[in-house]
């Protein structure tokens, strides 16, 4: 991974139904799931409610949309930095820095 005070900037930005495609200035290529990016938001609802979680209901009614796997539904560049992505889910308050897209990826190579 690049060094703090060196440009990270991505290559290519791809999506399919199921993940996000990443490619890097420096060569890595990583997929990330949408499932792993919706679990990882980095808004402040999503962080307390991992920090905090809540107990599961004991009757819980889903929602059409939370039926059905996650999909982004759309995703807006935000600067040159960071990118604001919209879930399936009805999910919008995300922003994910391209420093968190990179630690996401990262974290799933580990995981290989």
């Amino acid at each position: 991974m690049p060094r703090p005070d060196e440009n990270l900037s991505l290559n290519s930005l791809k999506a399919d139904r199921e993940a996000l495609l990443a490619q890097w200035n420096d060569g890595v290529i990583q997929r990330i799931p949408w499932r792993t990016l919706r679990d990882n938001c980095p808004c402040a609802t999503c962080r307390m409610d991992r920090a905090q979680p809540k107990p599961a209901p004991m009757f819980n009614i889903l929602k059409p949309e939370e039926v059905g796997p996650i999909r982004a539904t759309a995703m807006v560049p935000l600067g040159n930095y960071a990118y604001h992505i919209d879930f399936s889910d009805g999910h919008k308050t995300g922003i994910y820095s391209l420093e968190l897209l990179r630690e996401i990826g990262e974290s799933l190579a580990g995981e290989a």
